[in-house]
This record gives C-alpha cells, structure tokens and sequence, in this order.
C-alpha cells in the first residue's frame, strides 16, 4: 500500500508543480495590457487586494495560529512579502514594460552570469557604441533587480516554511505584500481616486476589470495553491525541473502573442541558461537525501 501511494505521489505531483508554475507564467498576458491603463505600483496593489478576497477563507480557518508563530518566522515573513510579493513583483511588472517581455521572464532564471548578459544583450556589436543601442535598456535593469528581490524572498520564504503552516504562509504573505504595496501607494501619492482608476482605465473598463481578475486568478490564487499541493508530493529537486514550465510558458505568450522575439544568440544564451540550472537540479538530486513528507518547499516569489 505505501509502494503504490508513493507511485501514486510520483505520477501526479510533480505535474501539479508544473502546471501552477505554467500558470503564473500566463500572468505576462495580463501584465502587458494591464500597464497601458495603470502604474506599476497600482497594479500590484489591485493584485494583492483581489488575491487575498480569494485566500480569504484559508487565512480565516488558520487566524487560531497565529500566536502561535515565533519572532523569528515573523521576520521572514514580513521581508518574504515586501521583497518578494510586493517589491519584486512592482519590479517585474516594470521591466514588462520598458524592456523585451520574453528577455525580462528568461533572465529571471539568472544563474551564470556570462549566459544571462548574452541573453540580455540584443546587439552585443554595439556595446562599445551605447548600452541603450546594445539593448541594455531600462528594463533589463528592472528585471535584474527584480530577480535579486524575488531570490531574497525565497531564501526568507524557507525560513518562513520552517515556523508556520504552509496555507497560513501563502495567504499571510499576501497581506504583508498588500500593506507594503499600501504605504508605497502613499509614498508617491497615488492612493486616491485617480490613481487607483486612471482615466485609461475608466476608458476602457473591461479590459481593466478582465485583465486584474485573470492576474489574480489564473496567474494568482489558483497556481499558488497548485503549485504547493505539487510541492507537498514531490521532490523539492524534482519540482525544479518542472518549475521551468513557467519560462516556457511565459515565453510562448510574449513572443507568440505580443511578437517580442529574440534574436539567435538570445536563444542560444538562453537555452544555455536552462541547461546550467537543469545540471545544478541534478546535482543537488544526487545528494539529496532528505525523504518527501520531510521537506520545506520554499515560498515562490512570484504571485
């Protein structure tokens, strides 16, 4: 009986963490429009709103945890949500929109750091002329410092993993993420009526509605409670592999529906990243010795 439950662990649950990560590799399709009719900032802030309404119910049947959480839990918490579900995430929605939409989700991958500059580079024959014309634009930058963010907030994420239950932990991340996003509204004076719904977006208010409840949705709520299903059922070296669907995801929908293609070497650069972070997977497989019911999934970064 525990032969087959474990095969049955086995069949299913690494394609749950496939199909969540697929899934927030959708929000591209989302992001993009949605950045003609709102400011970075305030998208998040409608993110964050519409995700915890949704995570509502699990946070209310898990509020008798709370005390107990420790000091330290806390600490993780509070930093995995600002640098990770609000800052990163107001980051990458930046880099959507002033740098290539496929670049900005491949070079989130970033490990070598030779195979990522080539990946960001779209004319490495005009370094010496401007970095503007080599392709080193703007948001390159916001998607580098975006992936700083949201690798510090993983590393937090396993620490928050260690003194809290998980569903507790997903749904509490978005309310630390939810009042950052608030005091940054504050900060640049953008939390008011005009802000919040631009005439952009009164303009075109379908659109607007459509695109934020698909972000928090299908890009949102729903992987985020795929995604760790999966991850309670597999390996965390496995899940990695299958993780990777979120690129390809993301990459199929901003080259093949908003045509931002890359160019030759790109690909090549790119697919030279993949296969490095795919060879540091099995090498950490190879060690791992940790059984399933034992391990930690990490928080993921992205909502």
């Amino acid at each position: 009986m525990k032969q087959v439950h474990a095969t049955h662990r086995t069949n299913y649950g690494p394609w749950l963490v496939g199909l969540g990560a697929a899934l927030w590799g959708t929000e591209s399709a989302w992001r993009i429009p949605l950045n003609q009719l709102f400011d970075a900032q305030v998208i998040v802030f409608w993110e964050h709103v519409l995700i915890l309404l949704m995570l509502l119910p699990l946070l209310l049947s898990r509020l008798a945890d709370l005390p107990k959480i420790d000091a330290r839990t806390w600490s993780y918490l509070i930093f995995s949500g600002f640098a990770g579900s609000a800052v990163g995430t107001v980051f990458f929605t930046l880099a959507l929109k002033y740098g290539n939409p496929t670049v900005v989700n491949v070079i989130l991958n970033i490990q070598p750091f030779i195979s990522t500059l080539l990946l960001a580079v779209e004319h490495p024959t005009l370094i010496g002329e401007s970095f503007e014309k080599a392709g080193l634009n703007v948001g390159t930058g916001y998607a580098l410092v975006c992936a700083l963010f949201w690798g510090l907030s993983t590393v937090a994420g396993r620490g928050t993993m260690i003194g809290m239950p998980l569903r507790l932990a997903a749904s509490m991340r978005v309310v630390v993420g939810l009042i950052c996003m608030t005091f940054i509204l504050l900060m640049y004076g953008k939390l008011n009526r005009v802000s919040l719904w631009p005439p952009a977006a009164q303009a075109h208010i379908t659109t607007a509605i459509v695109a934020l409840l698909l972000l928090a949705s299908i890009s949102g709520a729903i992987p985020l409670l795929i995604y760790f299903e999966g991850l309670r059922l597999t390996r965390a070296s496995t899940a990695g592999y299958f993780e990777m669907m979120q690129t390809l995801a993301a990459v199929c929908i901003t080259w093949g529906f908003f045509h931002a293609a890359l160019h030759w070497h790109q690909v090549i650069a790119g697919i030279v990243l993949m296969a490095a972070v795919t060879m540091v997977q099995r090498a950490q497989a190879a060690v791992e010795t940790s059984p399933i019911d034992g391990e930690m999934p990490p928080l993921s970064p992205d909502l």
